[in-house]
């Protein structure tokens, strides 16, 4: 990795800090794009090599672009790491749900903007929970139906996977080298698994158990991640854990819910979150050749 520049969203914990310092001791440039800077920078001092914190908060589309705007310099791998999982309902500066505007749009601003200057790939951390998930077009920010934590983190996981099967689509139809590809790491021991408050009894008794019997570390976590950004994998792959149900072991890749693969939902996703933030593709398309 060296002479390669990693941003990483969220890597001041959990497998994003683990990806984080893995790549910094092989030799990359490895950038913590955190929402606190003090947080970013404890997580840091912890690494070797050059690591450097820049402040991004995936929930504030003012922030994502002021990122955008300060970091000018090329990138070799972008790795769309941050994500909330099963909070209580709450609503991002742009007024969206904020499963769905973190973990999803956040990054589909984020990547846009960034696009002119990624030269290797983008990696987006999604979860096997998508398999759960649906995209209700009718309802995508829960402003009408009641609230179910789980359903609208499936749903930002689902989203993610789509997110990345239609950016290889048009990265492929622009003839652009960039590979989009995806990521799960299974069930790991971070911070992130313990956020279940709002949750019912036995879906919280059934994570506590997985956590303290199943669940690998953050660093065993973060290696479908490692294995996505830099291993020679075609675009739109998927990488997870390659044990019992994809829940811990060695990385390889891996299969997604059918939903996950329908090419129109895709697509119409990617509209929805093109006039959800105002940001678009910025890349275009390749004039087709003249028999």
């Amino acid at each position: 990795m060296n002479n390669r520049t990693v941003v990483i969203t969220g890597a001041n914990s959990g497998i994003g800090r683990a990806a984080a310092r893995a790549l910094a001791a092989k030799g990359a440039r490895v950038v913590l794009a955190v929402r606190d800077p003090a947080k970013g920078q404890a997580a840091a001092a912890t690494m070797a090599g050059e690591v450097l914190v820049r402040r991004l908060d995936l929930a504030d589309l003012a922030s994502v672009r002021t990122f955008a705007e300060q970091f000018s310099d090329p990138i070799d791998v972008l790795i769309n790491n941050a994500g909330l999982m099963v909070p209580p309902l709450g609503r991002t500066a742009d007024g969206f749900e904020l499963q769905l505007g973190t973990n999803h749009l956040g990054h589909f601003a984020l990547t846009n903007l960034l696009l002119p200057q990624i030269r290797g790939r983008v990696v987006t951390v999604s979860s096997n929970g998508h398999r759960a998930g649906t995209i209700d077009f009718d309802d995508l920010n829960w402003e009408r139906k009641p609230y179910r934590a789980f359903r609208a983190y499936a749903q930002s996981k689902l989203a993610n996977l789509l997110f990345t099967a239609e950016l290889q689509r048009r990265l492929t139809e622009a003839a652009s080298p960039v590979r989009a590809l995806a990521a799960h790491p299974g069930l790991a021991a971070t911070n992130l698994i313990g956020h279940l408050d709002g949750e019912p009894l036995r879906r919280r008794l059934v994570h506590t158990v997985a956590v303290n019997f199943l669940a690998q570390s953050e660093e065993d976590g973060a290696l479908p991640t490692l294995y996505a950004a830099v291993a020679d994998l075609p675009g739109g792959s998927y990488a997870g854990p390659g044990g019992l149900l994809q829940g811990r072991g060695a990385p390889k890749l891996v299969g997604r819910s059918k939903a996950a693969q329908d090419a129109a939902t895709a697509r119409r996703l990617w509209l929805v979150s093109e006039d959800l933030t105002s940001v678009r593709f910025p890349l275009p398309a390749t004039p087709a050749r003249s028999r």
